[in-house]
């Protein structure tokens, strides 16, 4: 059952035992794996329901379409750095490249030892993991969509003798129409919106478009529902409300809106974690161009990634977008920079990412926006400089006779010589052209709750019948695209729901 919120015309009272609150990667796979196991489920998605037919691949379109704020969210404080969100059913799935990393050992090791998180190990987390790869059909990207725009970068990288691999993705007939961040055309990405939603409506969930939840309803110590507002078209309130009842609320808004809800309603915060220890991925993207054809365009944007430096916090994976987007990061203007434009054919480009030491920090404001604040430090500005350079120094050994790195000082390198020295003399966050993705940890789970919003699977702390199931949980940075690891811990969120709802 499908309800669009903005073709309700009455305010509606609505009963069930688990209202899931968000449909990207943790939402979705709790109300699956619940309908599946016989729990009567309502989910709840701010955005529209679209799929392939929908999606023409033209980046203006589809921003207006598919990004929240049309791709303007991000962070203050010292600098603004973008950190584009989907908002539609599917979530950030929908507008992402498919990348499914499972979170390092290492990484899951630390968040067991360091941090107190019960059995998140790597053996207790693999049967999570491998049921979510299965159920998206999960695979490295094939040669038929495996275009130049790797082939040269993965070139580069043996040159020099550094780590890569082709990325494994989901997806189901990909036909590389290289659109995957505008929604894809096919609907062979298997997002959220076409892999666990149906699977979750099949099973008997019923799900709410165009619904913002405005608020947790809370009683004595514990969530009994909660209060959405509908809204029309264009994204305006239109007077209506749902009023959803529930046995067990779970929240899976995101990184930077589950904790903002949370403090919206009124849920205490016994540790004072909540909203803090923001994570995010800082990004540049590095252009390059070749005596070559490239026309990388023809192919998966994200298909290779150097894996050399992930335990260092730098990983480095394909990015190629369409010219309009391409267009304003490119150096020159006039004649010049139409000039570079009519090289497009050679041009190549790949995203230069780090994990971050620094840490943001989430607040509620209003019923808007909530206040994002990140001071990038030192250790991190000088790790995204390395990045930039290891990926023109790629680029350098793969045949590229220019480099654009995006380093406002130095915005067009001429050989390695150069890519070397962009390491020299200290930098600042601002002379770097930057966005960022994969927000993560402002809800960090623990067994202790003087450090800890949530428990080791997402029931909160202080607040019976309220759960948590996206990357808010992250006690630290999971180093790598996230997708897969928020869905394996929502999968391990929904079985233990699934067993104590039975026991009641």
């Amino acid at each position: 059952m499908i309800i669009d919120g903005a073709a309700i015309d009455h305010d509606c009272n609505v009963r069930t035992q688990v209202c899931v609150i968000g449909s990207g990667a943790g939402g979705a796979v709790v109300a699956k794996e619940l309908a599946e196991a016989g729990v009567e489920v309502c989910l709840l998605e701010e955005g529209a329901y679209y799929r392939g037919k929908d999606f023409t691949g033209r980046p203006r379109e589809m921003l207006d379409l598919l990004y929240r704020n049309r791709g303007l969210t991000g962070t203050v404080g010292g600098l603004t750095i973008p950190i584009p969100l989907g908002k539609c059913v599917g979530g950030t799935t929908t507008i992402n490249s498919g990348t499914c990393y499972r979170a390092p050992d290492y990484v899951l090791d630390a968040w067991q030892r360091e941090h107190g998180v019960a059995e998140t190990d790597e053996p207790h987390l693999r049967p999570y993991f491998e049921r979510v790869e299965h159920e998206l059909h999960v695979q490295p990207v094939a040669d038929s969509i495996y275009g130049n725009n790797s082939r040269v970068f993965e070139r580069g990288a043996q040159a020099l003798g550094f780590a890569g691999a082709r990325i494994p993705r989901n997806e189901r007939g990909c036909m590389g129409t290289g659109v995957c961040a505008f929604g894809c055309p096919q609907d062979a990405k298997q997002a959220m919106h076409v892999s666990y939603v149906p699977k979750a409506l099949a099973a008997g969930a019923s799900l709410y478009t165009r619904c913002r939840v405005e608020r947790i309803l809370v009683a004595d110590g514990a969530a009994f529902g909660v209060l959405a507002s509908c809204l029309d078209a264009n994204d305006r309130n239109n007077g209506r409300q749902v009023r959803v009842l529930a046995d067990h609320v779970v929240v899976a808004a995101g990184a930077l809106l589950t904790p903002a809800l949370l403090e919206r309603s009124g849920i205490p915060d016994a540790s004072g974690w909540r909203g803090r220890n923001l994570h995010i991925h800082p990004a540049t993207r590095v252009g390059a161009l070749f005596d070559e054809e490239v026309r990388g365009w023809e192919e998966v944007p994200q298909a290779y990634n150097v894996h050399e430096f992930t335990r260092e916090g730098i990983f480095i994976q394909g990015q190629f977008v369409p010219p309009s987007m391409e267009a304003p990061v490119l150096p020159g203007i006039g004649a010049a920079h139409q000039e570079l434009m009519r090289q497009y054919p050679h041009l190549a480009s790949f995203g230069a990412l780090i994990s971050d030491v620094s840490e943001g920090r989430v607040r509620a404001r209003g019923g808007g926006w909530p206040l994002v604040t990140y001071h990038m430090l030192p250790e991190d500005v000088r790790k995204l400089t390395r990045a930039i350079s290891l990926t023109a120094q790629i680029f350098f050994a793969g045949g590229a006779r220019v480099v654009f790195s995006g380093v406002a000082q130095r915005p067009v390198l001429r050989d390695p010589d150069a890519a070397r020295a962009l390491l020299d003399g200290p930098r600042k966050p601002t002379d770097l052209e930057m966005m960022a993705f994969h927000p993560q940890g402002t809800c960090r789970m623990g067994n202790d709750p003087a450090r800890s919003v949530t428990d080791a699977y997402g029931a909160h702390h202080g607040t019976r019948n309220l759960s948590v199931a996206d990357a808010s949980l992250f006690p630290s940075s999971c180093k790598v695209n996230p997708q897969i690891t928020i869905m394996a811990l929502a999968t391990r969120v929904a079985a233990r729901l699934a067993d104590e709802l039975k026991a009641t």
